[in-house]
């Protein structure tokens, strides 16, 4: 059993991009965890999707051996978590694991948003915070900015903060010596009844769910039985062990110690994110604070280009919820895709991967509807309903209001683009809570509808600040709007994967614009095709796809002209019988590029 005192748990917490991996790279190969041939960059960064963009998705632990400058020998458990406000809740997941964190801000770029946010989600954990300045190397960096940043913007004191470069290794020894002599080690009993608190959990074709455990009291032994405190469920330890990063298979875990557990769960769902593990026969009393469940903000549908794919699309959404139990999904029909299904993300970037990973892990070629948030619909009769699907939407004269969800966004940006920012922000209903200055760069806090962002705000406020704000968000709470229901006809019938909710103001707007890309993505047909946008029985915006004509008289050379006025009669009666019964055929990439995310 490991002395308490000789065990750091800690996390890694920066912005996207600031160096957290590759970090975690240089302290692993210090420790002289894997071999040269085996190291390669990121190497915690174990999906393919995770490489190739360059993010980090899971959350991912390592313990770690180090033997101090004092001669003892310690236990590192480190925890490398995503960067990006979509993962906020693998952040929170793998700060309730540890007591300390090191918190990495570029040399050269300095404070950002998500720096700002996970120093609030440590801070909140009780964590001792340990600043570190990366990247120093670049000619770039400017340490001694960043420092005064650091105090200015976040609160922290910086005078101690160490300069190092992951990418050369430069200052590695001090990060770890800091470890020993900054962050506090964990408490707990062992002689107290098992208390183990349950981190994250994933599949594993071969071994079922594998369960990451933080052991808080007790003592956690293969062949136990243990109980989850909320779900009840109880079931028999067969394996234990830990990862460096690689799967080393141990008897015991015991206070302070990070781990895995298998034990022939099959299904990840059986397995809430912040449970606490306890022993059957001795149980614990209380079970240890959980994390706040995760809830989708952002939803939109899921439909097989290829309608006989629809089997594969429902076993592939099973097969990725039991990796993420982040998002959520139930069938659902549309007239003019067929059968799919509705999902629930936690924001634009997880849908995107979602996504991807769908297109990828299991080729399947799909059409993705326009994203909608979760809407409060209070009815005249009292009753509340949440509305996930505009399609959904009750009859306008039933509702007495409808509530919208509202986030609290921080943006950092240079003083040059502010006035930018500050337009794009008021054209999106923000309501301005705080500006402030960081050094040149304006942290400004709106108050911002979901609405509006969940659309392409993140690559609109990317251009007008020329790529430099960032920029974060935290649901904040509802509120009432003026939203309405825009529903597209084609030919008079409504075509409901294209309808959306928005607010009365920028109704007009949005109408327009889809009904003129619809004009130009539909092919012509041999009648006229209105294409209109409507609010109720109120039509708001019109395009007229034009008829495609057949030359009816070219047999007729010279002659009487009545024969003619009969050839062209008679067509446009069949055109206006053809207008009443002909069905407009929408093509599928019709709807793969009207539904596309980024506005235009």
């Amino acid at each position: 059993m490991t002395d308490l005192s000789h065990i750091r748990n800690f996390a890694i917490i920066a912005h996207i991009d600031h160096g957290k991996s590759t970090l975690a790279d240089r302290l692993i190969q210090r420790c002289g965890n894997l071999e040269e041939r085996e190291m390669k960059e990121q190497v915690l960064d174990s999906m393919e999707i995770e490489r190739e963009r360059g993010i980090t998705i899971k959350a991912q632990t390592v313990r770690l051996r180090y033997t101090a400058k004092n001669g003892r020998s310690y236990q590192f458990n480190l925890m490398d978590t995503p960067g990006h406000v979509d993962f906020a809740y693998e952040v929170s997941r793998s700060l309730a694991a540890c007591e300390g964190s090191l918190l990495v801000v570029d040399a050269a770029q300095g404070v950002e948003a998500q720096t700002l946010a996970n120093v609030y989600h440590a801070l909140e954990a009780g964590h001792e915070i340990v600043p570190v300045l990366n990247k120093i190397d670049l000619p770039a960096a400017e340490p001694e900015r960043v420092r005064q940043q650091i105090e200015e913007v976040i609160g922290l004191d910086a005078g101690q903060a160490l300069l190092i470069s992951a990418k050369t290794g430069l200052g590695i020894e001090e990060v770890l010596e800091s470890l020993v002599d900054r962050l506090p080690p964990p408490a707990g009993d062992a002689n107290a009844p098992l208390k183990a608190l349950l981190v994250d959990s994933w599949y594993d074709a071969y071994l079922g769910v594998i369960i990451l455990v933080r052991i808080k009291d007790g003592v956690l032994k293969k062949g136990q039985r243990i109980r989850m405190m909320v779900t009840e469920a109880v079931h028999q330890v067969e394996r234990i062990g830990y990862f460096t990063p690689k799967r080393i298979e141990c008897a015991e875990l015991t206070p302070g110690e990070v781990g895995y557990i298998t034990a022939g769960i099959k299904a990840v769902a059986d397995c809430r994110v912040g449970d606490t593990l306890t022993d059957e026969r001795a149980p614990a009393d209380t079970p240890l604070p959980g994390f706040k469940p995760h809830v989708p903000v952002v939803f939109c549908g899921l439909f097989p280009v290829d309608t006989s794919e629809y089997p594969l699309l429902r076993d592939s959404l099973d097969k990725l919820a039991l990796n993420d139990g982040s998002f959520s999904y139930l069938p659902e029909t549309s007239a003019a895709l067929g059968f799919g299904f509705r999902c629930g993300f936690l924001g634009l970037l997880h849908m995107e991967i979602i996504q991807e990973r769908l297109e990828r892990e299991f080729t399947l070629d799909l059409i993705t509807t326009a994203p909608s948030v979760v809407y409060r619909v209070h009815m005249t009769d009292g009753r509340t309903q949440e509305l996930h699907n505009p399609v959904d939407m009750p009859d306008p004269t039933r509702i007495d209001h409808i509530e919208e969800p509202w986030v609290r966004a921080t943006i950092l940006v240079p003083d040059s683009s502010l006035g930018a920012v500050l337009a794009l922000c008021t054209e999106r209903r923000g309501q301005q809570s705080e500006l402030t200055y960081a050094g040149s760069r304006a942290l400004v806090v709106y108050r911002l509808p979901l609405n509006e962002i969940v659309f392409d705000f993140h690559d609109r406020l990317k251009s007008v600040s020329r790529g430099y704000a960032s920029f974060d968000y935290e649901i904040a709470d509802y509120a009432v709007s003026d939203l309405v229901r825009i529903s597209i006809l084609v030919n008079g019938e409504p075509v409901d994967a294209l309808s959306f909710i928005t607010h009365r103001g920028a109704a007009e707007g949005r109408g327009r614009q889809i009904c003129e890309r619809l004009k130009d993505l539909i092919p012509r047909h041999l009648f006229k095709i209105p294409i209109q946008a409507s609010i109720g029985g109120r039509v708001i915006a019109r395009e007229t796809i034009p008829a495609l004509r057949k030359d009816v008289t070219a047999k007729c050379y010279g002659g009487d002209i009545t024969r003619k006025r009969k050839l062209l009669d008679k067509q446009k009666e069949g055109k206006k019988k053809m207008r009443q019964f002909g069905k407009v055929d929408i093509p599928q990439s019709a709807f793969i590029k009207a539904l596309r995310l980024g506005d235009e």
